[in-house]
């Protein structure tokens, strides 16, 4: 008998046969878009935000932003300065909150800016969704959007049941936002030990800021979303003068923190990446350490998708129905 591996990867959406028609052509049209329009760091982050509110961005047209969505604020740790968020609601009560942060290479991208997604949550998990419109690099480099996050999480923890009449039972985001979602989770575990968090909803996350084989790796003809070199430009925006060893610290580098102490008390994670995507491995090797690290774990590959998959127009592709639906089901198996 063969002998059996302790550690098992379904293989199957690896491989190209996977990937669908309308995957492959959705790709073919984001890396068209990507040579039509300059680089983030050509233009600079500024403009590169003005463009994506006027739709001139990688993805045609301006986010939605829907009425049922309510602009709040919650103060920080800075006297005089509150921070911008977003509240979805429910019908009826909620039974959680869900705590998000958006993508955007900690660069760009707003609280505002995940209507349609959010909306989905709130009305499909019954959870009060709030998301966290937190500093931008390069005017505000790190620390300051994990504080941001940080101080939104801890006002969650002694307000939410006053303010929503629910607590704060899950942390989730995308790219970013998935890195902020898990350094929040681990300052939390950290900080706040009668916490008890009942799941984290991570999108293609970054996990090791000083980078894995395969942001190196990950070469194609022409920009596929996210390449080893525009990522770089994003790390240099939110971490100046930082080199890659100092990046390994766990309070910017996830991947690096001591889970072993946390045994018993971590959150189950739903992890889910495209295979196209340049942070494949974070997710994959992320995944695996929470998993060793005793939490209930769960990956989802998505053949062929890129880098923002979940954050594609419902008409691009069948892609982010996909990781609306994994979302969902994992959010209401843990609500």
């Amino acid at each position: 008998m063969p002998l059996q591996s302790d550690l098992y990867l379904n293989p199957t959406p690896l491989h190209s046969s996977s990937v669908s028609a309308s995957t492959n052509q959705v790709n073919e049209q984001l890396i068209a878009r990507g040579r039509e329009i300059p680089k983030w760091f050509e233009v600079g982050a500024a403009k590169w935000r003005e463009m994506g509110a006027k739709g001139e961005g990688l993805v045609p047209g301006p986010p939605a932003v829907l009425d049922s969505g309510k602009n709040i604020i919650i103060p920080s740790r800075d006297e005089g300065r509150d921070i911008p968020c977003r509240l979805m609601l429910p019908e009826g009560k909620p039974k959680g909150v869900f705590m998000h942060m958006h993508g955007g290479g900690w660069a760009w991208g707003s609280e505002k800016a995940s209507d349609s997604y959010l909306k989905c949550i709130a009305d499909e998990a019954s959870l009060a969704v709030i998301s966290v419109g937190y500093r931008l690099a390069p005017e505000d480099p790190f620390p300051a959007a994990p504080h941001d996050c940080f101080d939104v999480a801890e006002w969650l923890v002694e307000s939410s049941e006053r303010q929503y009449d629910a607590g704060l039972k899950f942390l989730g985001g995308e790219s970013a936002g998935g890195h902020l979602a898990l350094l929040t989770a681990l300052h939390l575990l950290n900080t706040r030990h009668t916490v008890s968090l009942s799941g984290l909803v991570l999108h293609y996350g970054v996990y090791d800021l000083s980078r894995l084989p395969q942001v190196f790796n990950f070469h194609k003809p022409s920009l596929l979303v996210l390449d080893g070199e525009t990522m770089e430009y994003y790390n240099l925006a939110f971490l100046p003068g930082l080199d890659p060893a100092q990046r390994k610290d766990p309070s910017i580098s996830p991947f690096y923190a001591d889970l072993s102490k946390f045994k018993g008390k971590l959150p189950a994670a739903l992890f889910t990446v495209g295979t196209e995507d340049c942070l494949l491995e974070d997710s994959v090797m992320m995944s695996v350490r929470w998993q060793m690290a005793g939490a209930e774990t769960v990956l989802k590959l998505v053949p062929g998708a890129p880098h923002g998959y979940t954050n594609l127009p419902l008409d691009m592709g069948d892609n982010a129905m996909v990781g609306r639906a994994y979302a969902i089901n994992f959010l209401k198996e843990k609500v």
